[in-house]
């Protein structure tokens, strides 16, 4: 799990929560849930953060705004936020977001998900300090804990909310939500703080092959959706979409299976392996430690041979792909290696 980035204060300062300064320093008990106090099962007050209480809420699944993440924080000091920062025109957030509902609503009130849409949250955006999308964090007890970026393999996304439970139970967050809506469906804050439905963002339909690929990453085939990726960029060379999905998907595929552990060891263990030391790479990627991956394979480049290089090279461009070639950490790596290959 990464270190936080951004701090408490900022991240109320941000969204103009100058209410609530002090709060992240005061007892779990202090704030009550998003909408109203917290309520356990058939009514009764809950506690906020005290080992099993019941915490209402309108829904596992809520948006969040800049202008109602007050409430999302004082949820936090009951039970663990996951927030998932994301944007429409992203493949990876559509890869990610389906993974993302189907874990937390298997842990059964253990989070709530707050999905927040960056491009019309520019507050919250900086305030987490998301250098891509999707980036995925946690809020416990007021504080931020940054988790990962980029879209992920699903036990991946499992072992990292293991460890988010692990944290709120050491931080006295153990509070278990109960949604409104009975069954954990798309609902939200209001900017007047009422409980309401929130209405689900419209989509214009995939083309075929990526809506191929998506239901083969969300049934865990990863080498269909490969396929399927492939397919339309043969179809449209140009389509920058398939060419992000594809690299993406990929990243999926070679982590999927594997642990951190395992990935980490192997690449101390044998720092001449080519192989195990992109694996390192790619899950530094994947947890958001980029320019740390981009620094791994650049180094490789000075004792390599060149078909070597091809590789090496190969493998930066697709993680180009998959941090976004708009990135400025790409910008910087995509300049240091265009000096190491001529």
């Amino acid at each position: 799990m990464s270190q936080v980035p951004p701090s408490a204060a900022s991240l109320r300062g941000a969204v103009d929560l100058s209410s609530l300064v002090n709060r992240a320093a005061a007892p779990a008990g202090a704030a009550g849930a998003a909408g109203g106090a917290p309520g356990g099962a058939g009514g009764a007050p809950g506690v906020p953060g005290a080992p099993g209480a019941g915490v209402s809420v309108p829904s596992l699944l809520l948006d969040g705004t800049d202008a109602t993440f007050t409430q999302i924080l004082d949820l936090s000091n009951a039970v663990a936020v996951i927030v998932e920062l994301w944007a429409s025109w992203s493949d990876g957030s559509r890869i990610l977001a389906p993974l993302m509902q189907k874990l937390i609503l298997e842990y059964g009130g253990q989070f709530v998900l707050v999905r927040v849409e960056t491009d019309g949250n520019p507050q919250l955006t900086a305030a987490f300090q998301a250098q891509s999308v999707p980036t995925v964090a946690a809020i416990i007890a007021g504080r931020p804990v940054a988790l990962f970026e980029g879209a992920q393999p699903e036990q991946s996304i499992r072992d990292v909310l293991d460890q988010v439970v692990q944290l709120a139970a050491q931080n006295g967050v153990t509070g278990t939500a109960l949604p409104a809506d009975g069954h954990g469906g798309p609902g939200g804050v209001g900017a007047d703080g009422v409980e309401g439905e929130v209405a689900e963002p419209v989509e214009e339909p995939l083309p075929p092959h990526h809506a191929e690929a998506f239901d083969a990453i969300s049934q865990g085939d990863y080498k269909t959706a490969i396929a399927e990726y492939e397919k339309a960029i043969v179809q449209n060379p140009r389509d920058a979409l398939a060419a992000a999905g594809l690299a993406q998907v990929k990243l999926l595929d070679r982590l999927d299976g594997k642990t951190l552990d395992e990935i980490r060891a192997d690449g101390a263990a044998n720092p001449t392996d080519i192989d195990a030391q992109l694996l390192v790479a790619d899950l530094d990627v994947s947890g958001g430690h980029v320019e740390d991956a981009f620094d791994r394979i650049l180094a490789l480049f000075t004792k390599a041979d060149q078909a070597t290089k091809d590789k090496l090279r190969e493998r930066m461009l697709e993680l180009f792909e998959v941090v976004g070639l708009d990135d400025p950490r790409v910008t910087v790596a995509r300049r240091r290696l265009t000096m190491l290959l001529y």
